[in-house]
């Protein structure tokens, strides 16, 4: 297939651009400045710019780009560009997609599972309302802003993805430092879910929303057994072989983090992947134990 990807150079892209080009297929990536090679795009979301004639011929489309929401404190700047590098990009993409002449079939686009918010311990299922947190609110226009494109007849999945697990970056390469100087604890209660994904599982929850006509809409990509944080931590614990016995306290994930620690690490989201299931998905690392020594090798 013939396959754009934007956001291609982040933890997640760089992960599928590979694994797309081993598999046989073209992939052009959606670049900011200036394209080097047939194999390049460009585009400005900012500006609302993007060179819509590169894109015709196309079979799929993963867009994937987005401001990093784990770096640096959040305040209202950093809040703008987190919401309109997701929303006002995304809006873009979908509206030049909307008017080629060879549209794509499938828009896969990233969303989070950010849209639930904080549930305690309530199951959240794709039919499952969004929050009422900032996070919900950018994860519900993310997802609306890619209607151009479904009402052009492409068919579109919002893949609402998990805490992604991965040592080459996000929370897992930031835990294991800590965890091996057996500074690792619970945070806050210890009782908050993290619903997380191995990033084998993100991967191939992508290449299986771009081949499987039956799915569209929103699709949870998450493992089938979400962990509260204490399970989460005793269990990375036990994986690495270090007791688990310097806890970070709520007050101080407030302190040190504000808003963002609130959001990413003290609220508790407990997702299930019903539609990933329902339409046959195999998860390669369905268990955190079994995902961790995978990632880990241990």
């Amino acid at each position: 297939m013939n396959i754009l990807v934007t956001g291609s150079t982040g933890l997640i892209g760089s992960a599928v651009v590979s694994f797309l080009t081993t598999g046989g297929h073209h992939v052009v990536r959606l670049v900011r400045g200036t394209a080097s090679g047939t194999d390049e795009v460009e585009w400005n979301p900012q500006a609302g710019t993007i060179d819509a004639s590169k894109l015709e011929g196309l079979d799929a489309v993963v867009h994937l780009a987005g401001e990093n929401i784990a770096t640096g404190r959040w305040n209202d700047a950093k809040k703008a560009r987190i919401r309109d590098s997701r929303v006002e990009g995304t809006r873009v993409l979908s509206e030049a997609l909307a008017k080629l002449s060879r549209k794509p079939r499938v828009l896969v686009g990233a969303s989070a599972i950010g849209f639930y918010g904080e549930r305690g311990e309530s199951v959240m299922t794709e039919t499952s309302p969004p929050g009422l947190s900032f996070l919900c609110n950018v994860c519900r226009d993310w997802e609306r802003a890619t209607e151009p494109a479904r009402a052009a007849g492409i068919r579109v999945v919002n893949l609402r993805i998990g805490v992604v697990l991965t040592p080459r970056g996000g929370a897992l390469e930031k835990m294991l430092l800590p965890f091996k100087l057996c500074a690792g604890g619970v945070v806050g209660t210890g009782r908050q879910f993290w619903s997380w994904i191995a990033i084998d599982d993100v991967i191939g929850a992508i290449h299986h929303a771009i081949t499987h006509e039956d799915l569209s809409g929103p699709v949870n990509a998450v493992s089938p057994e979400p962990a509260t944080n204490r399970d989460f931590t005793k269990t990375l614990g036990r994986v690495l072989g270090r007791p688990t016995i310097a806890p970070l306290p709520a007050f101080m994930v407030k302190l040190l983090m504000g808003e963002m620690g609130e959001e990413l690490l003290l609220a508790s989201t407990r997702v299930v992947p019903n539609r990933l299931q329902d339409t046959g998905y195999q998860f390669r690392c369905p268990t955190l134990e079994g995902a961790l020594r995978h990632l880990l090798g241990r």
